[in-house]
């Protein structure tokens, strides 16, 4: 090929190579073709001619070469490594739409056979009903977010029946009643989502740094009877600590016979729902507690299946999934739809009964066990990391090694008045592959728009950094992320005030922000 060609120029040449390779029915190697000197631009048109599958596969594996790997991301709580099965189970159930009940009778069943899988790991009660749709109250989702939008949307709907009998009410009328949700400042981002779209009141309970969880009092003391239900988290984001969704439960019992409210618990168990049901050391938090109502969770976090899993179960439909369940009939067929996505692929439905069969309960076990021994190995090591004068690097910031998530959350020791902070870390531990994500300790309110502190005890300028331990996260990876944390330091310190002059310009050009979950 000649030298010096404009990109036009290369296109018409690359346009040319595609059609004689084509009617010879052969392909060029990758590297020697022209695609590889192709200028991809971000305004860039459909090409006119295709290419071969050789090729397109090539050119999207150029883009997923320079990401983050995978593995190293301890930002992320999904689930990345899949064995060879489990990529058939992928590619099975992407030919399916699982949305369509009657075509694929027995994908949903297997649908429904691990919805129940999961309604009995959560101490749901078997519905009167069970024997008419075969299946506990619930549905797979599109990720947790999903599930959280059709717990608060059933938790509306039944409010709003119940507000409108108290105060008698029409249906037009209670419409126009501006309901709330009581919920911790360390929301996932699916609930933003539900108090912008649905019209909802976000009443926030705001914790302390020392335990990042709601108490009972703090929600008590946001209830009123435009309260459509309270959400626990079990396992935020942001540490891993669990709401203690068991002692709300009693002041909910308590209020509610009080005041004749019927407030309610979601449970948002996006991480948790997959790692408490195996800590003997946990209190009640699922439907064995009268208050709780529905529990959701990520199929593709810690259920360890594939991304865009999610699951969420009702305690019954009486008054509360039938609020969200649409007739299907122009399918060829009749069927209850009980999601906001309608059409979806069947591969994470078919992963995650992969996986139930193929770990078991014992299985799921053996993993928190060794996720929990490498976050405490991870964790120690942290608390052993000392300056110069003594004083330890960290202040840890997670709830240890029970009744939590499996994740280490700390913040550069604010004693020690460091010139960077733990978002430089995030940054500069990306030179040894590995993304650690750093936070300030604030919010954004959805209420007035406004950023505020995350904490009652902590400004929000405040940062910290978590390590998320995944199940594919062993003791080698661990001693190589330990061993990276120590170099960091050493050179961050080593700079000293001339770090916050080499990278507060860098900070200032990302809007001083680290990790965005």
């Amino acid at each position: 090929m000649a030298s010096g060609l404009t990109s036009e120029e290369l296109e018409k040449e690359n346009a040319v190579l595609k059609q004689a390779l084509m009617q010879a029915g052969a392909g060029a190697h990758y590297y020697a073709s022209a695609d590889a000197v192709r200028e991809i631009k971000d305004d860039m048109q459909m090409p006119f001619m295709g290419n071969s599958g050789n090729h397109c596969y090539r050119m999207l594996s150029d883009f997923h070469e320079l990401d983050c790997r995978e593995r190293l991301n301890t930002s992320s709580y999904v689930n990345v490594v899949l064995e060879d099965e489990e990529v058939k189970a992928v590619n099975l159930g992407m030919r399916i739409n699982i949305a369509d009940q009657t075509t694929y009778p027995s994908s949903f069943k297997v649908h429904n056979i691990t919805l129940n899988m999961i309604a009995n790991l959560w101490n749901c009660p078997k519905p009167l009903d069970f024997d008419d749709y075969g299946a506990f109250p619930g549905a797979g989702t599109v990720g947790s977010t999903e599930a959280c939008l059709l717990g608060g949307l059933c938790l509306k709907f039944r409010w709003r029946k119940w507000y409108a009998a108290r105060h008698g009410l029409t249906e037009g009328e209670v419409r126009g009643v501006y309901p709330n949700l009581v919920i911790s400042t360390c929301f996932q981002a699916a609930w933003e989502k539900l108090f912008r779209y649905m019209d909802v009141e976000a009443k926030f309970v705001v914790p302390s740094k020392d335990t990042f969880a709601i108490t009972a009092e703090g929600v008590k003391a946001q209830i009123d009877d435009k309260t459509i239900g309270v959400v626990c988290i079990l396992g935020n984001h942001y540490g891993g600590q669990y709401d203690p969704v068991w002692e709300i439960d009693e002041m909910l019992q308590q209020l509610n016979e009080e005041m004749g409210y019927q407030v309610g618990i979601h449970v948002d168990g996006a991480s948790g729902a997959f790692i408490a049901p195996f800590q003997d050391d946990v209190p009640a938090w699922d439907f064995r507690l009268p208050t709780v109502l529905s529990i959701s969770a990520s199929g593709h976090k810690f259920g360890e299946s594939v991304c865009g899993t999610g699951w969420i179960v009702w305690r019954q439909r009486e008054g509360l999934s039938e609020h969200v369940a649409i007739s299907v009939s122009y399918l060829g067929g009749k069927a209850d739809s009980y999601t906001l996505n309608f059409s979806r692929p069947a591969s994470g439905i078919f992963v995650q009964y992969y996986k139930f069969n193929r770990l078991g309960f014992a299985g799921y076990r053996a993993l928190r066990d060794n996720q929990f021994s490498n976050a405490k190995h991870l964790r120690d090591a942290l608390k052993s990391f000392n300056c110069e004068d003594g004083r330890p690097y960290f202040m840890m910031l997670d709830d240890g090694d029970t009744k939590c998530l499996p994740v280490v959350a700390a913040m550069l020791n604010p004693e020690l008045a460091l010139p960077f902070d733990d978002i430089d870390l995030q940054h500069q531990m990306q030179q040894y592959h590995w993304y650690v994500s750093g936070y300030r300790m604030s919010y954004h309110d959805p209420n007035d728009e406004q950023t505020k502190p995350l904490f009652t005890d902590a400004p929000a300028q405040q940062t910290m950094f978590r390590v998320v331990v995944k199940a594919n996260n062993t003791r080698v990876m661990m001693d190589n992320l330990i061993t990276s944390l120590k170099k960091v330091l050493e050179e961050m310190a080593s700079l000293g005030p001339g770090f916050m002059s080499m990278h507060e310009p860098k900070k200032l050009k990302t809007g001083m922000k680290g990790h965005a979950c």
